[in-house]
């Protein structure tokens, strides 16, 4: 008799645990970054704010082309003239390099910090919305249900996270 008593409660116990687990959701991450609006308007923004520096530098490169052209058949006296251009062009395109790398990384961290947040703001969202203990990448998952995927969900309010 204890132990029916013992195993009722143990499975009454289990039955509530399992009752009150609420579910969990899925999304493929990897989907969310490739179609964020965010990140493309933040790449964009980026290409846009390095176009100039990148067009001087492909500019300075062909200068550099040229002014080695010309010292392969300049006179010993015109040598020393176009190596000094030579040198202060590729100290400018070294420069611009420079510039550019610290931009992008700059630009990179700050995007990848606010997008990081705009996901978990999402993901706390839906995770409250449809009452879940968890959710989960889709990557992670070994198997899930497909009515899961809360892909297309996470994805229009992280596009609309501000």
């Amino acid at each position: 008799m204890n132990k029916l008593a013992a195993t009722l409660l143990i499975l009454s116990s289990t039955i509530a645990t399992v009752s009150h687990a609420a579910g969990y959701g899925v999304v493929d991450m990897q989907r969310i970054v490739e179609s964020s609006t965010y990140l493309k308007q933040q790449n964009d923004s980026l290409q846009q704010s390095v176009k100039p520096s990148a067009t001087r530098a492909e500019q300075l490169n062909q200068e550099i082309q040229a002014l080695q052209e010309k010292a392969a058949n300049a006179k010993p006296a015109e040598v020393q003239q176009l190596k000094t251009q030579y040198e202060a062009k590729v100290k400018e395109i070294n420069g611009l390099e420079q510039s550019i790398q610290q931009r992008v990384q700059t630009a990179s961290q700050t995007t990848s910090q606010i997008f990081t947040a705009r996901v978990q703001q999402a993901a706390e969202q839906l995770r409250k919305e449809n009452n879940l203990d968890v959710i989960l990448n889709k990557n992670a998952a070994l198997a899930y249900d497909n009515n899961s995927d809360l892909t297309d969900k996470m994805l229009q309010k992280v596009n609309v996270a501000k």
